[in-house]
C-alpha cells in the first residue's frame, strides 16, 4: 500500500499541471462526443461543431453581447451589494451577541429558501427588469457571505483580542488591526462562495421578466428547442465562473500569502 502511494505521488509530481488540464479537457471532449452520437442523449448534447457554429448565429441575431453585458452587470452589481451588506452584518453578529440572536435565525431561515421562491415577491415590489435581478442576486450572495464571514470572525483567537484590550486598543482599533487581518482568509472564501452563488442564482434572477441575459436566453431557447445555442450559453456561464474563480485565487494568494496552508 505504501509503495502504491509513493508511485501515485511520483506520477502526480512528474506530470505538470498543464498536462493534467490537457488530459481533463481531452476526457471531457471524448465524453461529449459519446453523448452527441448516442441517440438517447444527442438532442441534449449536440456536437461540438454545432455548438461552435451557434456562436455566429447568436451574434447575427444581435443578442449575444447584449445578453452577456446584461448578465455581467446583474451578477457584478448583486455581488457587490451583497458583499457590502454582509461584511458589517457578519462582524456585528460575531461581536455583539444580541444582534446575532436577533438576526442570525432569520438569515438561516431565508438561506434555506431557494431564490426562485421569492422572485415573484421581488417583482411585485421592484417591478420587472434589471433592478429585480440585482435584488435577487444581492439577497442570495448576502446570505451566503454573511454566514461564512461570521464563522471566520468567530474563529479568531480570543487571546489576540484580549491582548489588544490590555494594550489599550479601542473597538475601532480591534476591528481594523486585529479582526480584519485575522478574518481576511475567511472573507476571501466568502467572496469565492459569493461569486459562485451569484452565477448559480442568475437563472432565477432573470426569471423576473428580463429582456436580455444569459439565463433569460437559455429559457427562451428552451421554448424553441434550440439545444446548440442553449449549450453555448451554458458553457459561457461556466467559463465566466472559471475566470472569476481564477481572479479570486490570485487576489487571495496576494492578500493572504502569510497564511499557513
Amino acid at each position: 500500500m505504501v509503495v502504491n502511494n509513493k508511485k501515485n505521488k511520483n506520477i502526480i509530481n512528474i506530470v505538470p499541471s498543464w498536462g493534467w488540464l490537457t488530459l481533463s479537457f481531452i476526457a471531457a471532449l471524448i465524453a461529449w462526443w459519446l453523448l452527441s452520437i448516442n441517440p438517447t442523449t444527442s438532442r441534449s448534447f449536440p456536437s461540438l461543431i454545432s455548438v461552435f457554429n451557434s456562436l455566429s448565429v447568436m451574434i447575427d441575431r444581435g443578442v449575444l453581447f447584449r445578453d452577456l453585458q446584461s448578465s455581467l452587470f446583474a451578477v457584478g452589481s448583486g455581488f457587490a451589494l451583497g458583499f457590502i451588506l454582509s461584511l458589517p452584518t457578519a462582524i456585528l453578529m460575531a461581536w455583539y451577541k444580541p444582534i446575532e440572536k436577533i438576526i442570525g435565525p432569520w438569515i438561516q431561515f431565508i438561506r434555506s429558501i431557494p431564490p426562485l421562491a421569492y422572485v415573484p415577491l421581488v417583482v411585485i415590489s421592484a417591478g420587472v427588469g434589471t433592478m429585480a435581478q440585482v435584488i435577487v442576486i444581492t439577497i442570495a450572495t448576502f446570505l451566503t457571505m454573511s454566514i461564512t464571514i461570521y464563522q471566520g470572525v468567530l474563529n479568531i483567537d480570543p487571546t489576540l483580542i484580549k491582548a489588544a484590550r490590555v494594550l489599550g486598543a479601542k473597538d475601532k482599533d480591534i476591528f481594523l488591526k486585529v479582526m480584519a487581518p485575522a478574518s481576511l482568509p475567511f472573507i476571501m472564501t466568502a467572496i469565492r462562495l459569493g461569486t459562485a452563488t451569484a452565477l448559480t442564482t442568475l437563472i432565477a434572477a432573470e426569471s423576473t421578466g428580463a429582456v436580455a441575459g444569459l439565463g433569460m436566453r437559455i429559457r427562451a431557447l428552451n421554448q424553441t428547442f434550440e439545444s446548440s445555442p442553449m449549450m453555448l450559453y451554458i458553457i459561457m456561464i461556466g467559463i465566466i465562473g472559471l475566470l472569476i474563480e481564477a481572479l479570486v485565487r490570485k487576489l487571495e494568494a496576494r492578500l493572504t500569502g502569510w497564511q499557513e496552508k
